[in-house]
């Protein structure tokens, strides 16, 4: 019998990573925080990620400018100052200099507008065949904004608490997608990849102990953002479809191709999860931010179906939002 092998879903931020993370690889490594975008070790907030995108260059970005800012956000969702980074470059023989040279210097523009350093790295050049031109992998180290008690973090989400959204969803995927595929769609559509740090940070400052949770809805998009929240908290989402900021090229593409945008990555999006009574006040700090503009309050947290996430859709009813199952879109980060 053909032992079962790695597909491409296991990497695509849904139910066959998660299976996978959960039954294998956290446990054989002792892991702790669990579902952390950053974990928390010697009083330093420390994070660590791959980028494989495919192409390298993308409308609204590149493969250098994501690796820095996906970095900076995982950092900024468990209430970070990013402060440093490493980053080990995996070059495949015949990439031109010319555009190794781009995407480096695009890597240094973006460390410089988030004021992290950069302070070492590695490099490796592969036989020519052995990868897609360039692969990049980071680590991040971030200064704690709050006492460890106080951090965002995924499992705190509690029963009456809101569920905000910074912007429209699934434009990075798109992007992506259309780049790859040469895809010329009525309206352009472009990556929302942007550092979050900022935001984050007046979140964490301004609303202290009643901002619960921060998490980016990359990898398996919004569905998989929320349902994370819901299983790490053990607590029921109820989303609201029509609140649910959107971009008209999106939802265009999506509809095209048969996609549900609500699964797309996005690189510069993030949820917050705060204490009802103070929403209005979170929306408005998420307002005041280049990168909240369209902010929304799309749900609320409840106590039952616990690990479960629904959907108000617009026709009136409820369904279940699931983890996306499969690979939607794969080698978009």
């Amino acid at each position: 019998m053909q032992r079962e092998v790695v597909t491409l879903a296991h990497g695509g931020g849904g139910s066959a990573m998660a299976e996978m993370l959960s039954s294998m690889v956290l446990p054989a490594l002792g892991v702790r925080q669990v579902g952390e975008d950053a974990a928390l070790a010697a009083g330093v907030l420390l994070t660590t990620d791959s980028f494989v995108v495919k192409p390298l260059v993308f409308p609204g970005g590149d493969i250098g400018k994501l690796s820095v800012y996906g970095t900076v956000n995982d950092l900024a969702m468990r209430g970070g100052r990013p402060l440093a980074m490493t980053v080990g470059l995996i070059v495949e023989e015949g990439l031109p200099l010319a555009q190794l040279e781009m995407i480096v210097g695009s890597i240094a523009q973006a460390a410089a507008r988030c004021g992290v350093e950069v302070v070492g790295g590695d490099t490796k050049v592969v036989e020519a065949g052995r990868s897609d031109g360039l692969y990049i992998n980071t680590t991040g180290l971030g200064e704690p904004l709050a006492a460890p008690e106080m951090l965002p973090g995924v499992g705190r989400a509690r029963p009456g608490d809101a569920v905000l959204l910074n912007g429209p969803v699934g434009e990075h995927g798109i992007a992506v997608l259309a780049a790859r595929e040469s895809l010329d769609f009525a309206a352009a559509v472009v990556s929302d990849c942007a550092p979050l740090h900022e935001l984050s940070a007046a979140l964490v400052e301004e609303l202290g102990p009643s901002l619960h949770c921060l998490h980016d809805p990359t990898r398996g998009g919004l569905a998989a953002a929320l349902n994370e929240l819901a299983v790490a908290s053990g607590v029921g989402l109820v989303a609201d479809e029509a609140a649910i900021p959107r971009s008209a090229a999106v939802e265009a593409a999506c509809e095209l191709l048969g996609f549900e945008s609500l699964q797309v990555a996005n690189e510069g999006k993030l949820v917050a999860v705060v204490e009802g009574r103070m929403a209005d006040v979170a929306l408005a700090i998420m307002r005041s931010h280049d990168v909240g503009r369209r902010a929304a309050v799309i749900g609320e947290v409840v106590e039952r179906p616990a690990g479960r996430v629904l959907l108000k859709t617009r026709l009136g009813t409820t369904r279940v939002l699931d983890m996306p199952s499969g690979e939607l879109l794969p080698r978009i980060c």
